[in-house]
């Protein structure tokens, strides 16, 4: 006898909901979908299951009128998208249980999801990370009921779901928008693009969470590199941003507590993309050094007001900040390249190198500190004017520092390649103008902080990277270690960094800094 499935970890329900509604409900169902997943949809004949699926199938595909053509025959359709491969079931003449394997079942949810009708054809059918569906007649002609039951990892995602849909539904005009998955970042955030008539919008959704555990102090990394770990920051920099003229996205809704948003919609054309479409980087990225020159003028305040009576403190970027970054390096990219933990005495040389930089840039004035200003963070609006022609998507780490760390951020951009003659024709362009708009301007000192925060961030990210790769299984951006590398030169030609420059030289020589790490996946350093 087969043993019935567990029960769920977290269960929802929905009672006489509208044919719309349903389809709404499919499509932020497919904001949640991930490989391995298993979605079994319950119900008699004639319930919806088919109506529910060909919503949630057209929502993976980002396509609202693709053709789904039942698997009633068939038994079988699979589908491809650039985010997810999906496979629709239906078992209903399905004559053993066994067949399953013939379909390739288990085979592709190890790279995709499977969505099945009449899962009760297969009662042995199991899987880690499930949602049932059940689905049935409501009170009027043409509303149903709709239960959803998560098991495994759909426990928490269904939580988080039925928030960000009560979220939603009690927000006018975005109740009844459409959702589609928007490809998100190496953060824990994610978005969706929603539309409601002619207008759309963006949904954040980020859960309040620290980024790993503690490792300090009883500290996880996101609170001493002073990281945002809830919506909070982003909105009270966002507001004091659209202050002072820049184009932050405007919110039109929050829940602060439970962390969603919906936030003005920039569009797709991320400074990347749009280079890749035939806009000149050196267009692009001299609107981006015009946005940071405008922010070189303004005073960071040390907190800012939230609508709800709490206030955001804007975090300093201070010696603990920078050396928490830069030890990424030794604790993840060293024993990703050398196949072991780096020994205490190099560890050591290298925290002393960086203390004598750091105590340096302590002194540089202080002003915005964006810390992700790189091209997938900015959105060309040629339509505005003048510094506001760069739309900002990513400042919720935003500290008070060095002026010099976001415009190193930009012209050594870690996705993109910046040519040296732009990255310096674009330099001069900023020092000329501070020098000639901002009385007391130190260029040199200037100097100095550009080269040494591009040492350091391009340290921490050959360390994030490793991270991505080795803790979360995003070997993805080990693509972009030889940019890093070539990035790095640069910044080390400065003859006050010779120090660091030597420690580099010693212990990654050359033939090291061009080698792509083969990374053992899923796995923390010892």
């Amino acid at each position: 006898m087969v043993p019935p499935q567990p029960p769920p970890h977290h269960a929802w329900q929905k009672a006489d909901t509208s044919e719309p509604a349903v389809h709404r409900l499919a499509e932020r169902v497919a904001l949640k979908l991930t490989a391995g997943d298993i979605v079994a949809l319950h119900g008699d004949l004639g319930a919806g299951k088919t109506t529910f699926a060909r919503a949630l199938i057209r929502a993976v595909l980002a396509d609202a009128d693709a053709e789904i053509p039942s698997p009633t025959f068939s038994l079988v359709q699979a589908y491809t998208s650039a985010r997810l491969e999906l496979m629709h079931l239906d078992l209903y003449r399905i004559g053993h249980e066994d067949e399953l394997e013939e379909l390739g079942l288990d085979e592709h949810l190890a790279i995709g999801a499977a969505l099945i009708e009449w899962p009760e054809r297969a009662p042995g059918l199991r899987a880690p990370n499930r949602l049932d569906i059940h689905i049935s007649q409501g009170k009027g002609a043409d509303e149903r009921n709709v239960r959803l039951e998560g098991h495994g990892t759909w426990g928490p995602r269904l939580v988080r779901l039925a928030d960000m849909s009560e979220f939603l539904d009690t927000n006018p005009l975005w109740d009844v928008a459409h959702a589609l998955h928007l490809q998100g970042d190496a953060s824990t955030r994610a978005y969706a693009r929603l539309s409601s008539g002619a207008r759309t919008a963006i949904l954040m959704d980020q859960p309040r969470q620290p980024d790993g555990p503690p490792i300090q102090d009883g500290k996880p990394y996101s609170r001493i590199a002073a990281l945002a770990e809830d919506v909070r920051p982003f909105v009270a920099v966002a507001s004091a941003l659209r202050d002072a003229g820049l184009s932050a996205p405007e919110i039109y809704a929050a829940d602060l507590d439970r962390g969603f948003l919906v936030l003005e919609d920039f569009g797709d054309r991320v400074f990347g993309r749009e280079m890749v479409s035939g806009t000149p980087q050196a267009e692009l990225w001299r609107a981006g050094v015009d946005t940071l020159l405008a922010t070189s003028t303004l005073t960071v305040p040390d907190t800012i007001p939230l609508a709800d009576g709490s206030a955001h403190r804007v975090p300093a970027q201070d010696y603990t900040v920078l050396a928490i970054e830069v030890g990424l390096l030794p604790q993840w990219y060293w024993p990703a390249v050398h196949g072991a933990p780096i020994p205490e005495d190099a560890r050591a040389e290298f925290t002393h190198l960086w203390e004598d930089v750091f105590t340096r840039l302590a002194s540089e004035p202080r002003g915005w500190v964006l810390r992700d200003y790189h091209s997938p963070n900015l959105v060309w609006l040629p339509e505005r004017d003048g510094p506001r022609r760069a739309g900002l998507l990513d400042f919720q780490d935003a500290l008070s520092g060095s002026l010099a760390y976001d415009l190193v951020s930009l012209l050594e951009d870690a996705r993109v390649d910046v040519p040296a003659p732009l990255a310096d024709e674009l330099l001069a362009h900023y020092l000329d103008v501070r020098s000639a708009t901002q009385l007391g301007f130190d260029v040199e000192a200037f100097r100095f902080a550009y080269a040494a925060l591009g040492v350091q961030r391009n340290t921490k990210i050959l360390g994030i990277f490793a991270r991505l790769a080795m803790r979360d299984g995003k070997p993805s951006y080990l693509r972009h270690i030889p940019r890093l590398w070539g990035y790095l030169a640069r910044g080390l030609a400065h003859p006050d960094l010779e120090p660091i420059r030597g420690w580099f030289d010693r212990h990654f020589p050359e033939a090291a800094r061009h080698a792509v790490p083969d990374v053992p996946l899923s796995k923390s350093p010892s």
